[in-house]
């Protein structure tokens, strides 16, 4: 006589999980439908097309960088859908100047969790206790975001934080990845997993590089107002080649050497 396996509890297991399947991508595909609010501006479409060049240019290849003034440990942040590979030019330039360089250890940035950024606090907490020294942040778009939160959470950690076209100001929706960001992330763009208020300006000395050139981030976004930011710097790049452009990392070393 041939015993057939319980199948009560496994096949309830099995339509929990289809059940939550079935739930993440309705709510990616109707994310995916929403419309770009009226009245809120994003680059053109010409900026953005423009970006696909930014994909096959060179970056920082090992050009003469003069010393920094004040070495420090620097953590980079990089952008939404980019690995660390990505800013290899950015940490290059920096080391060669001088400053302590560090990854911010988590691969891709697909996004906020509550795991993810805990991860982060407790590594910039990390690198500031092995340097005797708080530890400057410099994110690219979306790693700006974390950069500003972390700061404004542990300002004692945080020395600095330099963003590079990170649309801190004003609506969330200013740019032309907002769609793409929650159809990845499954959560909307006016609801984070984490609690924040990215427009704060963090207790620290804040710089924001922005573009006028920008083809994802709406440059307003990214430059931000006064009371947001320390400084603002417009450089002539694209949202890409934030985090190579040689005029990009020479200006992220002057800021790092300022005295605030």
């Amino acid at each position: 006589m041939i015993q057939q396996e319980p199948t009560g509890p496994v096949n309830e297991s099995e339509q929990r999980i289809a059940g939550s399947l079935r739930e993440a991508i309705a709510r990616r595909a109707a994310f995916a439908r929403e419309q770009h609010p009226e009245g809120v501006r994003k680059p053109p479409l010409e900026l953005m097309w423009a970006e696909l060049r930014s994909l096959y240019r060179g970056g920082h290849k090992g050009q003469a960088v003069p010393a920094a003034a004040r070495p420090m440990p620097v953590m980079l942040l990089p952008g939404f859908g980019s690995h660390p590979r990505r800013m290899k030019p950015m940490a290059d330039g920096l080391a060669a100047a001088g400053h302590r360089v560090h990854e911010w250890g988590l691969g891709f940035n697909f996004g906020p969790s509550q795991r993810n950024f805990s991860f982060l606090m407790r590594r910039v907490a990390v690198i500031a206790r092995e340097n005797w020294a708080p530890v400057a942040l410099v994110g690219w778009s979306l790693g700006g975001l974390f950069a500003r939160e972390i700061a404004r959470r542990e300002p004692h950690l945080v020395a600095k934080v330099i963003t590079m076209g990170t649309p801190f100001s004003g609506d969330p929706r200013a740019n032309n990845a907002w769609k793409a960001y929650q159809v990845v992330t499954g959560h909307s763009v006016d609801s984070p997993p984490i609690e924040c208020d990215f427009s704060v300006k963090p207790p620290v000395p804040t710089v924001a590089l922005w573009s006028p050139r920008d083809g994802i981030v709406q440059p307003r976004a990214a430059c931000g107002w006064p009371e947001e930011r320390d400084r603002a710097v417009s450089i002539r790049c694209s949202h890409l080649d934030f985090s190579s452009a040689p005029e990009v990392v020479a200006e992220v070393l002057r800021q790092l050497d300022i005295r605030e």
